[in-house]
């Protein structure tokens, strides 16, 4: 895990609900800024006007537009959680169909716009914020399908806490390069071979 950059501490945190909207603001007009422009060409400037705000009122809230990717980042991650986990039917036959469900979340959770996605991959540093809600995010989707594992009947690996983490890493490596760059692979194809890898896996078909 790298270590942190302290330059990518926002400078302010919402107390109020109006400063949390600014800050929403500035992060939805970072979001298009960067997806139109280029990391390189999004700059403060062109965010705070988009965000119809001052430079200085930006700067109060990040130093600088890495921290504001930064930020992208972790709002990117704690909005990807899988809520659909517990509702998943686990009984004898249905593995195929929970192993699809991991993969179908992941793709959802890779929508934003393919410049932006890619953007956020290439060009983030990581804010101490940021590496806290990786490893805070990572531990409880780890947590979360090695539950799921340990309950589903037709599961065959010997290590479910390796497992766990070898799918999940599998699974959002491949979902990240292809949301990307969506015309490496049709997406339907990346879906049903992702599907197949991970049910063979678990059932033991190696």
């Amino acid at each position: 895990m790298p270590s942190a950059d302290r330059r990518l501490q926002p400078r302010r945190k919402p107390r109020q609900v109006r400063a949390e909207l600014t800050r929403e603001r500035i992060l939805d007009a970072a979001a298009h800024v960067f997806a139109e422009y280029g990391y390189a060409a999004g700059t403060t400037n062109r965010i705070a006007e988009h965000a119809r705000i001052s430079i200085g009122s930006l700067y109060q809230y990040f130093p600088n537009k890495d921290s504001v990717l930064a930020e992208l980042l972790v709002r990117h991650i704690d909005r990807s959680a899988w809520t659909q986990a517990d509702q998943l039917d686990l009984s004898p036959g249905s593995l195929r169909t929970m192993a699809r469900a991991l993969v179908r979340d992941a793709i959802d959770n890779h929508r934003d716009d393919p410049q932006l996605l890619r953007i956020m991959i290439e060009e983030a540093s990581f804010s101490q914020e940021l590496l806290d809600t990786i490893d805070r995010h990572g531990k409880q989707r780890v947590s979360q399908v090695r539950d799921l594992l340990a309950r589903h009947p037709d599961v065959r690996v010997r290590d479910l806490d390796t497992a766990a983490e070898l799918i999940l890493f599998t699974v959002e490596m491949n979902t990240h390069k292809h949301m990307a760059d969506p015309r490496s692979i049709p997406e339907e194809a990346l879906e049903n071979e992702l599907t197949d890898l991970v049910t063979r896996y678990l059932g033991g078909d190696r």
